[in-house]
């Protein structure tokens, strides 16, 4: 691919818009490419859209944008503000160390932050700025109380002794010691760290008198690693505090997902557990404005992530709960009373799109908000509006409202107009495949800029990760379809079994049968496509992350000849290995059916029979392997073992460790560096 071109434009385009104010830009409007298509360096010189919070008065939308500088290998968040119709858009901060965790005062002239740790309040017309806490307070995040005079922080707080305090003589000493599991998760060793919850009053702009609420507990609140302060919340009148923890260690945390609502009287000091006997994940609470209900997330099943998340409300006077999806197969997201106390809001994945919904709470009736081929994220509340962002396959996210009478869509920003606008994008079509069982899949095909039918190109078939994950419209910035597709290749995007967003049961079938019908899925999507004219089935590829990695290295050994190359990223090879090296031990045993070693449990030798590495012998394809040495979800090991085999095989094979990556790739020129060497090898044995 001819990248250096647009690389150098890019990068002295890039610096230049790093140094100039753009107060009032809203995106790098003066940056220009020397192609029309979608590159890496392109698609990192986007404005990525974060937070984004309605004022009291439904008038005014804040929000942030990130941008990355590449030359500086970092991103930063700025807030912006603008009008609840999208006019009179700016920017209020532009700071080294760049803002997040948006919140408004209940008088809607100031707008707090967090930077560096720190809580701030901005008067959002005069632009000044004061701190709330001290310096040297790492906060995470907060909630301001319902009468303003009390605020909770999420902060990290030491627990456990360290090493050099366990033995005073060597403070030079670097060892760590374990007695128990769960010592390291995702990408993070355990160091005797815990995010707890503390509350502290507020006077004048001033908090003070923190006061931990979780003391001396050995667990965290939010969740690590992907908790935030939905999981936490204040009761109607600020009396009390809410908060998602799973308050189990060792060997008996790895095993559960069993998390609890506990609340916290704060006058007392009491904590009474809100979910007791409910086995499964429940998590962000919230409580009707009116206080006489809390709703929240519940999976009814220990063990299983993936499990449907219902939403679950409790009468407070009564305690009576009742499960609101009942007659509902789909699983919510992003909850939201309305102010009526009547119903709620949330967005939920139904068939491969994210849509907003409106639960009515008194009828228990769930109505559809938004449609189309399109991925909504949220909902905050406006005067008769809902504010949502929304995605597509070939368009990142802006901000949008959502009229609840008319149903009118109203785009409020445009971030990353400038750079759209001198692109010719993909294009993307909806099909419905047979499967080999009679079912029908939905299946995404992504067409290459200014697809030409009658021509030839070469395809990639996409493996999603998970294995429970939706394959819908959401835009990533590293497995982009767009970019995928901008580069020549026609992308086949299945639902296979086990995906989310098709159906709780379509979800439930993979587990326990990996390496059966989901395979099958695969093979008849790609076997559907490849019988047009213009998919060349002998150029087409297979690629895939996590859970793709494993159907990747799977495919490689049982594919049959229908490939010519694979990408695997931080993917499974050895199913038995993974098992006592992984973190989550809970994810297995639901998954496999239990370990490798209980020879008389029929469903995990099944399991086990179907893992990778067991068809290494059949392996003949091209295959470039990816993984990161911070993923100690799965290990780095896994692609080191996959190389080996390749190599001894004398299979075309290179492997890319990204030493301090985790189980994805975050860092712009690591980014960048992996999206060269991805498509350089499709280019070499697809093009």
């Amino acid at each position: 691919m001819k990248l250096f071109s647009t690389t150098l434009c890019l990068m002295m385009a890039f610096t230049a818009l790093m140094g100039q104010e753009r107060s009032n830009v809203i995106g790098p409007k003066d940056v220009k490419f020397s192609s029309d298509r979608l590159t890496p360096e392109v698609l990192w010189s986007l404005g990525r859209l974060g937070e984004y919070t309605v004022s009291p008065d439904g008038k005014k939308i804040a929000y942030t944008v990130s941008y990355y500088d590449v030359a500086q290998n970092k991103g930063n968040a700025d807030i912006y503000i603008m009008d609840i119709e999208g006019k009179n858009q700016h920017r209020l901060t532009q700071t080294p160390q760049g803002e997040n965790s948006l919140a408004w005062k209940a008088d809607g002239a100031k707008l707090a932050f967090l930077r560096g740790g720190r809580l701030y309040e901005m008067d959002v017309n005069s632009m000044a700025e004061a701190p709330v806490t001290d310096e040297g307070t790492d906060i995470s995040g907060y909630i301001y109380s319902p009468k303003g005079n009390k605020i909770l922080f999420a902060i990290e707080t030491k627990v456990d002794k360290t090493t050099q305090e366990v033995y005073t003589d060597l403070p030079k000493a670097d060892a760590m010691i374990f007695d128990q599991l769960m010592y390291r998760h995702w990408d993070t060793w355990e160091d005797g760290l815990y995010s707890h919850i503390y509350v502290a009053d507020y006077n004048n702009g001033k908090a003070s008198n923190l006061k931990d609420i979780m003391l001396g507990e050995r667990w965290d609140s939010p969740l690590k690693p992907f908790g935030g302060m939905e999981e936490v919340t204040w009761n109607a009148d600020g009396t009390a505090i809410a908060y998602t923890c799973v308050k189990k260690v060792g060997k008996e945390r790895s095993l559960t997902t069993n998390s609890d609502i506990y609340l916290y009287n704060v006058a007392s000091g009491i904590t009474t557990n809100l979910t007791e006997g409910m086995m499964g994940y429940d998590k962000s609470p919230r409580f009707s404005p009116d206080g006489k209900k809390v709703a929240w997330l519940s999976m009814e099943r220990d063990g299983f992530e993936a499990d449907q998340n219902r939403i679950m409300v409790m009468d407070l006077a009564s305690g009576k709960k009742t499960n609101m999806f009942e007659n509902w197969t789909y699983s919510a997201e992003n909850l939201q009373w309305d102010k009526t106390s009547k119903s709620i809001f949330f967005t939920a994945y139904v068939q491969a799109t994210s849509q907003v919904h409106k639960l009515d709470v008194e009828k228990v009736s769930i109505a559809a908000i938004t449609s189309g081929d399109y991925d909504y994220h949220g909902c905050a509340l406006g005067n008769g509006v809902v504010v949502t962002d929304r995605t597509q396959l070939i368009a990142p996210a802006d901000i949008y409202s959502v009229n609840l009478k008319s149903g009118a869509v109203t785009q409020l920003t445009a971030i990353n107009k400038g750079i759209l606008d001198q692109l010719t994008l993909p294009t993307f079509e909806k099909r419905w495949i047979n499967t080999t069982d009679g079912k029908k899949m939905l299946t995404w095909v992504v067409l290459p800029p200014k697809f030409d039918g009658s021509k030839s190109y070469p395809g990639i078939l996409y493996c999603q990760g998970g294995p429970q994950s939706p394959v819908s419209q959401n835009f990533s910035y590293r497995w982009n379809f767009a970019l995928m597709a901008s580069q020549g290749y026609v992308v086949i995007l299945p639902n296979r079994r086990g995906t989310t967003g098709m159906g709780q049961e379509w979800t439930n079938q993979i587990s326990h049968d990996h390496g059966g019908q989901e395979m099958r899925d695969l093979f008849a999507a790609v076997d559907s496509v490849k019988k047009e004219p213009w998919l060349d089935e002998n150029r087409i590829g297979c690629v895939g992350p996590s859970y793709g990695g494993y159907t990747t290295y799977w495919m490689a050994g049982n594919h049959n000849k229908r490939f010519k190359a694979f990408v695997a990223h931080c993917g499974v090879f050895n199913s038995e290995m993974e098992y006592i090296t992984t973190d989550e031990l809970f994810f297995d045993n639901w998954e496999m059916g239990g370990p490798s070693w209980e020879v008389n449990n029929a469903v995990a030798q099944k399991s086990y029979a179907q893992s990778p590495h067991r068809f290494v012998q059949n392996w003949d394809t091209p295959i470039l392997i990816f993984h990161g040495g911070r993923d100690f979800r799965i290990p780095y090991t896994q692609g080191m073992a996959a190389f080996n085999a390749a190599q001894l095989m004398n299979v075309p094979s290179k492997l890319v460790l990204l030493p301090n990556e985790n189980h994805w790739v975050l860092k712009p020129q690591n980014g960048i560096f992996w999206q060269r060497e991805f498509y350089g090898w499709l280019d070499k044995w697809l093009k």
